[in-house]
């Protein structure tokens, strides 16, 4: 664990507390600050993203697919710094050069886990980092369900991206509902343990997550769509098949008519151009939809082209 080297700690009463965040049951009495966001941020509209600490690469790639483009379309994204999904999220915000809260389950001043006091930094350099532990206070078990309410206490939305069956994930999720805020669980395989709580959340009334836009429509705002990047014909084909499904280079090389060399340059223009992502070894499309278009003929023509560059349950759980 490393201590954070001093910027000045701001503490917020809690009659200057943003509106959604007194609202709660149980406000905390007094939040401390880091970083160099105003406090008006915490009121502006935002959504929480949370999920499992051990989660698949699937999981890691859709927070930071939802931390990314929720951040574009101006929503200040909510997370608790802790490994897997959380920190996911701050990074996809970050990568859109947007803004996310963090909330820590320890004192102020200290950056929890340590192998995340560079993330905590750069969160610092626009967003802010937020404890209702004064300096000092040291991390212990029950602090993190605690923190949980105030995640979800400031955020419209909650969206659980991976979660097991006693996952502290759903906590946030339980309290979200009981502050009358909408809740998100992203679909999950029925066999995977990473889902069931994702699972047992839609099945008792949440709103299932398929891509940003269905966060977005809660706030009434658009999704932040960039160009999409003209590809080859090799490419373009090999993303079509990965929209499809997952899959490995190997498996890929064994459907399509392309060379070892042909493949590897296809995976490569996919990457840099933001169409796919690898982890593993297993490729996966960047967004639910297809991100690029195939370049025209006339453009094919010259050299091999390279990347240019709310709603609440039915149910209870």
């Amino acid at each position: 664990m490393t201590v954070a080297t001093p910027p000045k700690f701001r503490r917020l009463s809690r009659r200057r507390f943003p509106g959604l965040l007194q609202q709660i049951h149980d406000p905390p009495r007094a939040m401390y600050l880091r970083g160099r966001g105003d406090v008006e941020l915490l009121s502006r509209p935002a959504v929480a993203i949370v999920g499992a600490r051990a989660c698949s690469a699937y999981g890691a790639q859709v927070a930071r697919m939802l931390g990314r483009e929720l951040a574009a379309a101006g929503l200040v994204v909510v997370s608790g710094l802790a490994r897997g999904v959380d920190a996911e999220a701050h990074r996809g915000a970050l990568e859109a050069e947007g803004v996310t809260v963090a909330v820590l389950g320890c004192g102020i001043d200290r950056d929890y886990p340590a192998a995340h006091a560079e993330l905590a930094r750069r969160i610092c350099a626009r967003g802010l980092v937020v404890s209702e532990y004064e300096p000092g206070v040291e991390p212990a078990p029950w602090r993190f369900p605690a923190r949980n309410r105030i995640i979800a206490g400031l955020a419209a939305a909650t969206v659980i991206v991976e979660a097991r069956e006693r996952s502290g994930a759903l906590i946030t999720a339980d309290f979200a509902l009981e502050d009358g805020r909408e809740v998100f669980a992203v679909p999950g395989e029925i066999t995977g343990a990473l889902a069931a709580g994702t699972n047992r959340l839609l099945r008792q009334g949440a709103t299932p997550l398929t891509s940003a836009a269905d966060v977005l429509e809660v706030f009434g705002l658009d999704e932040v769509r960039a160009q999409p990047a003209k590809l080859g014909r090799a490419a373009q084909a090999v993303l079509e098949q990965i929209a499809d499904g997952p899959l490995t280079a190997d498996e890929l090389a064994r459907s399509r008519e392309l060379s070892a060399g042909d493949l590897a340059a296809a995976l490569a223009e996919l990457e840099l151009a933001g169409a796919v992502a690898e982890s593993d070894g297993i490729y996966r499309a960047a967004a639910p939809a297809l991100t690029a278009e195939p370049l025209r003929d006339a453009e094919l023509a010259g050299d091999r082209p390279g990347s240019p560059g709310p709603r609440s349950f039915r149910g209870r759980p």
